[in-house]
């Protein structure tokens, strides 16, 4: 049973950064992890993955600010969010799929595909 904990979010001002990290146990090195987002009235939509090899992918909205990490010794998976904007204000979540190559669609890691959710932590980015 793979479970995952997100930890990190905040308020911050725009400009401003922050690290989400989430950690995960139960799962296999064949697994692909990813980052989501869900604003209020929104679909929830992948932001960034990494494959079980390390490939990673990146929201278009995103490229260039965020990063995603991963511990494999410590099972914490990571965002680095930089130069935050209003727009990013969201739930965050992080998610597994039990392949090493995440299921994407458009080029990103679809949350249908998602076997594993964590409970969310909240990113509000202020004006």
């Amino acid at each position: 049973q793979v479970q995952l904990v997100e930890s990190g979010g905040g308020s911050v001002q725009a400009g401003g950064s922050l690290r989400l990290s989430c950690e995960v146990s139960g799962y296999t090195r064949s697994t692909c992890m990813g980052w989501f987002r869900q604003a209020l009235g929104q679909e929830r939509e992948g932001v960034a993955d990494i494959d079980a090899d390390g490939a990673t992918r990146y929201a278009n909205s995103v490229k260039g600010r965020f990063t995603i990490s991963k511990d494999s010794a410590k099972n914490i998976l990571y965002l680095e969010m930089n130069a935050l904007k209003p727009e990013d204000t969201a739930m965050y979540y992080c998610g597994t799929e039990s392949a090493p190559s995440c299921t994407r669609v458009r080029g990103l890691f679809h949350s249908a595909y998602v076997e594993n959710w964590g409970r969310g932590t909240q990113v509000t980015v202020s004006s």
